[in-house]
């Protein structure tokens, strides 16, 4: 499986509870690779396309809203399976019914207000990587400790 890189942002509900660096060491601790990183403030136009999917449903402007009561930090990470381990340390979107030890089952009691929004396949990854980062925002470089976190043949 080659690496892969994926979007984490890190909601205002993040910064408002000071978890920046709690949540940031848990994908470091993992072995991924921090590729790009930057607190912005998100505004109705990123959000109403970010989250054109919810455009329909009664919680759309109250996703929007809440998207905008703080700055987000967005990521990007790469690593072999990046999507795929990401999203099992974030756990399932409702905090309330994610698994003690993921992101969510440690740190949130709710649907929304849930610490991270991370990338849910290839295709949204790089849509999203695209949307939150500029290319020469997202940096390519060698970890010393790759060899430490994959074997010979794993990347």
């Amino acid at each position: 499986m080659a690496t892969e890189k994926t979007l984490v942002l890190l909601k205002p509900c993040t910064l408002q509870r000071g978890l920046i660096g709690e949540i940031t060491s848990i994908f470091e601790r993992k072995g991924l690779h921090l590729c790009g990183l930057k607190m912005m403030q998100l505004d109705d136009r990123i959000l109403s396309e970010h989250y054109a999917h919810l455009a329909e449903k009664p919680f759309f402007q109250r996703v929007k809203d809440s998207m905008m009561a703080a700055p987000v930090v967005a990521m990007c990470w790469e690593g072999v399976g990046a999507i795929e381990v990401v999203r099992a340390l974030a756990g399932p979107t409702n905090g309330r019914n994610a698994a003690p030890g993921t992101i969510r089952g440690s740190y949130s009691m709710s649907f929304q207000e849930n610490i991270v929004h991370a990338s849910d396949g290839p295709e949204t990854a790089a849509a999203e990587l695209r949307r939150f980062f500029k290319p020469e925002e997202i940096f390519e470089w060698t970890s010393c400790s790759d060899s430490f976190t994959y074997a010979c043949d794993e990347k």
